[in-house]
């Protein structure tokens, strides 16, 4: 999706101040005809992950995370095969997850789906959780 909005450079801040390199923005996911784009490519040490900074800012927090989700899968799916070394993550602020993600029916869906998120604070510009 790549480029998504307010947090972008607050996201970018907070992987560079928790020692991630930035090795690619955007990161290109390409596999056959297909090409799928997230924010930024990472590295620190060994581990390599992408990362898309979620949107909910529509008039529907659900579309908003219908859609994201979807992307979420498109763009894992072809991960496994064209990037298997990476993790994919979706930040999001930390308002945002301590608010609307933690209702029951999005958790659920969460954990079944097996989605891994990057928590940040937009004023400190910190990463202050990871969500495996």
């Amino acid at each position: 999706m790549s480029q998504s909005g307010d947090f972008y450079e607050t996201v970018r801040q907070a992987l560079d101040k928790d020692g991630w390199t930035i090795t690619a923005a955007p990161f290109v996911v390409e596999y056959e005809d297909l090409r799928l784009f997230a924010d930024f490519g990472a590295a620190k040490g060994a581990r390599s992950i992408v990362v898309e900074v979620g949107r909910f800012n529509g008039p529907s927090f659900i579309g908003d995370f219908h859609k994201i989700t979807g992307w979420y899968y498109n763009c894992r799916s072809l991960m496994f095969e064209a990037a298997p070394e990476s993790r994919i993550y979706l930040a999001v602020s930390r308002q945002q997850w301590e608010g609307k993600f933690q209702r029951p029916a999005i958790q659920v869906i969460i954990a079944n789906q097996k989605i891994c998120f990057l928590i940040f604070d937009p004023l400190t510009q910190m990463i202050v959780k990871w969500v495996e």
